[in-house]
């Protein structure tokens, strides 16, 4: 039967024991879009928009929150993080952002949570810096795209 790793046999929340696990190479991507109103798309893509450069504080955020995740989601661990990137990939016959992050680390445990936490803080922050000029903006799906490392080995999502 499989079982809910952050839920005790009673029932209770608990954080995940991770003392006895070895450190492996850990390495997180996941991805997210930002869909604009076409004239939005068109400033955005420029990479200044309202409150200025976009796309380097929008990075700089999402770095920034991935390496707070522990702080935001109950019962993550801290990790000590070794790389987070983030990449912008644009698609101009749909008005739409694709968001990267790739977040790596070598220790107990996954970086997963810190690569989504990165691609969504990325995608609130583009909105934040847009919505004086678009209220509309659409955010998601975001969804971990691959992680390998640790004994669950590598997991690759299917497209859909």
């Amino acid at each position: 039967m499989v079982k809910l790793t952050h839920i005790d046999s009673k029932g209770n929340a608990r954080m995940v024991d991770i003392s006895e696990k070895r450190d492996t190479k850990r390495e997180a991507v996941a991805a997210g879009k930002v869909k604009l109103s076409p004239t939005t798309y068109d400033l955005v893509k420029k990479g200044h928009g309202p409150k200025g450069d976009i796309f380097t504080v929008a990075k700089i955020a999402g770095i920034m929150a991935a390496k707070r995740t522990h702080d935001v989601i109950p019962l993550c661990h801290p990790l000590s993080i070794t790389h987070i990137d983030v990449d912008y990939t644009f698609y101009d016959k749909k008005y739409t952002i694709e968001i990267k992050s790739t977040v790596r680390t070598k220790g107990q445990t996954g970086v997963e949570m810190e690569a989504l936490t990165c691609v969504m803080v990325v995608a609130l922050t583009v909105y934040d810096m847009c919505k004086a000029v678009d209220k509309g903006i659409e955010l998601g799906p975001f969804y971990l795209v691959e992680k390998s490392g640790g004994k669950s080995g590598r997991y690759v999502r299917r497209p859909a």
